[in-house]
């Protein structure tokens, strides 16, 4: 019974990601990336599986443009919108370089794919040692599987590298058959990054960004918040800062405040940093930075707690079910809203309904957290 090779069992699976993404709307540099892995896989299955020598010409230049439209593709994630040509075209020219030496000296093309593979790998670590607050175009509560995303491709770029180095190494000594097996791994590991980069692509960033209200007026001297209003969510105490706050911290916070509780932003379950910097007229580094210092925690979990705040209140005043209640307050996935709500309440949200939304015959309240009024 024949069999199809590996790599175009890859390139279709590929290919119907990328139609997916392609379906779904999937903004930036993402679908671009999966559709060059679709053909070096297809390339791959057309050199080693069937002999086509055209392919050798191709590969290697398509091999280099995979770490750079990487780096491009999450270097968006930092900072939203699109990159123009202007931004991009410096990434490609590792590519055609090697394109330059496939035509007219292939002798050090080996060596030129390692050290592009190592660069752009270690770049990509380099902007992950930012956190996950780096990732601003990424939704609130979807940049820890965003910069888990990025992290796996920076070492999957390096690890690529020494694969190809070592391949190379194997057709030099002779062992062809040995080279096919270690590119068949090496096909599989492609398709596991590629599709975790899809799935963080899809659901880490909004597919529409455009306002869904007036932006309010930009931020050249916002007035000071009272003395006695706590800068962010009333229920959520800030720990220890380490850092004594400036009056501008303080102004940026109350902006922030403002815009939290008199829009409810945080209902938008596509926020995300580089959108509450457009409202705001604040720039990102700003804000982050000042809640920091003011609350010690980052922008995501200050956005969560909004949004917990509304939850306890939607479980206490209302009789909705908890899947809406999540859904009303700004969470877009359950795991999200269980974990930061049990982070800022101690409790699961199942449990807080159960003590603090249940109300007695006689009108009191059955139990409840401290703070919060009971159902009516």
């Amino acid at each position: 019974m024949p069999s199809i090779p590996l790599p175009f069992v890859i390139s279709l699976m590929l290919g119907l990601i990328l139609l997916r993404m392609i379906r779904d709307g999937t903004r930036g540099l993402f679908p671009l990336l999966v559709a060059v892995f679709t053909v070096q896989a297809a390339l791959a299955g057309l050199n080693w599986g069937l002999g086509w020598g055209p392919a050798r010409l191709v590969q290697p230049v398509l091999a280099a443009t995979l770490p750079a439209l990487s780096f491009a593709a999450f270097n968006e994630l930092r900072h939203g919108g699109g990159m123009g040509i202007s931004r991009l075209w410096p990434h490609l020219l590792p590519a055609a370089g090697v394109a330059l030496l496939v035509a007219v000296w292939p002798l050090p093309i080996d060596l030129v794919l390692f050290a592009t593979y190592l660069g752009y790998g270690i770049a990509l670590l380099r902007l992950a040692a930012g956190g996950a607050g780096t990732l601003a175009a990424t939704r609130f509560g979807d940049e820890r599987a965003a910069h888990r995303a990025l992290v796996l491709s920076g070492l999957f770029i390096i690890l690529n590298g020494i694969v190809d180095a070592v391949i190379s190494a194997e057709i030099m000594t002779g062992n062809g058959p040995r080279a096919e097996t270690i590119l068949a791994g090496a096909s599989l590991l492609s398709l596991a990054v590629a599709a975790y980069a899809v799935t963080v692509a899809g659901a880490s960033r909004p597919a529409d960004e455009t306002e869904r209200a007036d932006p309010i007026p930009p931020f050249p001297t916002p007035p000071l918040p009272p003395p006695d209003a706590p800068p962010g969510p009333a229920d959520v105490p800030s720990p220890v800062l380490t850092m004594a706050p400036s009056p501008e911290d303080a102004a940026i916070v109350g902006r922030i405040d403002a815009v939290m509780r008199g829009q409810h932003l945080y209902r938008d379950p596509d926020l995300t940093l580089e959108r509450l910097a457009r409202r705001t007229g604040i720039p990102a580094r700003q804000i982050s930075a000042a809640l920091n210092r003011v609350h010690g925690r980052n922008v995501s979990q200050l956005v969560n707690e909004y949004r917990v705040e509304e939850a306890r209140r939607r479980l206490v005043a209302t009789r909705d079910p908890v899947t809406v209640v999540m859904l009303e307050s700004g969470f877009g996935t359950k795991s999200n809203f269980n974990r930061e709500f049990l982070r800022v309440t101690g409790m699961t949200p199942s449990a807080y309904h159960r003590t603090a939304g249940g109300a007695g015959p006689d009108g009191k309240a059955d139990g409840g957290v401290e703070g919060v009024p009971a159902k009516p």
